[in-house]
């Protein structure tokens, strides 16, 4: 057994004994979309919680469920974002096929990507290495961790650029409007 086992296990459990991730995740399951998580923010904020001992969820923007089918046709995660909000309303849903980002990324972020060939190399291509990482739920209700790029700066609560795709300056912006260290005190910014 490992240290990432070990953090595999922890962060499996912190999302069990979380009622409202756990509804999030039996919602986005109900979707039978192909290679599913529930990610970024929403998980970072999941452990961040747990690790300060906030007795309730702080605020979350969205809920980011991404999936992978480079066969549907660019679109239909509006219909999905809206079945979402049907199945489990006042909750921020965002759903994004990560098959179509390449579509759209330089339009948003002023420069092009390829094709993303996977959901494990869409989550490895996230903002920041703590963000990184996805929980999806099996039909037999075990819980699932997607973390190409591991999970200690998630665990060590710090906030460092993934170079993936994130330019430095995109990386800058992201961290003044999280305000990570105003919501989490203990939360390490590594500069870009």
């Amino acid at each position: 057994m490992t240290g990432a086992d070990d953090q595999r296990r922890r962060l499996q459990g912190i999302a069990q004994q979380s009622p409202w991730f756990m509804q999030a995740l039996r919602a986005a399951r109900a979707l039978a979309l192909p290679s599913w998580c529930i990610g970024a923010g929403a998980v970072c904020n999941l452990v961040w919680d747990h690790l300060h001992g906030y007795p309730s969820p702080s605020f979350l923007a969205d809920i980011d469920l991404a999936y992978f089918d480079p066969d549907e046709p660019p679109g239909r995660e509006r219909d999905h974002q809206a079945e979402m909000e049907r199945i489990c309303p006042g909750m921020p849903w965002e759903v994004t096929n990560q098959a179509h980002v390449h579509l759209w990324f330089e339009r948003h972020f002023g420069h092009a990507v390829p094709p993303l060939r996977s959901l494990h190399d869409a989550v490895a291509s996230w903002p920041e290495f703590a963000t990184s990482v996805g929980i999806g739920l099996g039909a037999d209700g075990t819980v699932q961790i997607i973390a190409p790029l591991g999970l200690d700066d998630l665990f060590a609560m710090r906030i460092r650029r993934n170079p993936a795709r994130v330019s430095v300056e995109t990386f800058r912006q992201r961290i003044a409007g999280k305000r990570y260290t105003d919501r989490w005190p203990r939360v390490e910014i590594v500069a870009g």
